[in-house]
């Protein structure tokens, strides 16, 4: 790919980013770390290590940034879930590239893509909800801390 197109990208999701609402970010977390595993069986398929291990520690570092934006207190048991999904994901990957088994990874990608499609369903009065409840809460907490 050109250094054009590579540069292209990276503003488009940067920009993104800037003006993306807390659920657009989980989006963007979740379809970054399928890509980082696609490149990542590329890369066992070719017998490329350095870039298999670079697109797998990239992928466990976003799966690991989603794991730690869970919010325990609100999110109950669906929170616990998707921890230890998460948890497993990471280990799974992991282990994924030690072997270079991308039966592995497709593990991986297969749930990711399970967690996305709920994601992508949520609907947009429930999202509002969740930002509402968000902002009063960090309200709170910037009261509290005044």
């Amino acid at each position: 790919m050109s250094y054009g197109i590579k540069a292209y990208k990276s503003v488009g999701i940067k920009d993104d980013l800037a003006v993306a609402d807390p659920h657009r970010v989980i989006q963007l977390l979740m379809q970054g770390s399928l890509e980082n595993m696609a490149k990542a069986k590329g890369a066992m398929e070719r017998k490329d290590f350095a870039e298999k291990s670079r697109t797998v520690s990239k992928a466990m570092s976003i799966i690991s940034a989603l794991q730690h934006s869970l919010d325990m207190d609100v999110g109950g048991e669906v929170s616990q879930n998707l921890w230890s999904l998460y948890d497993f994901m990471v280990n799974h990957l992991m282990q994924a590239s030690r072997e270079s088994n991308p039966a592995k990874v497709d593990d991986v990608i297969e749930i990711m893509i399970k967690i996305k499609s709920g994601w992508d369903a949520i609907p947009v009065e429930e999202r509002q909800k969740g930002f509402q409840m968000l902002a009063e809460r960090q309200g709170q907490s910037a009261l509290a801390s005044a």
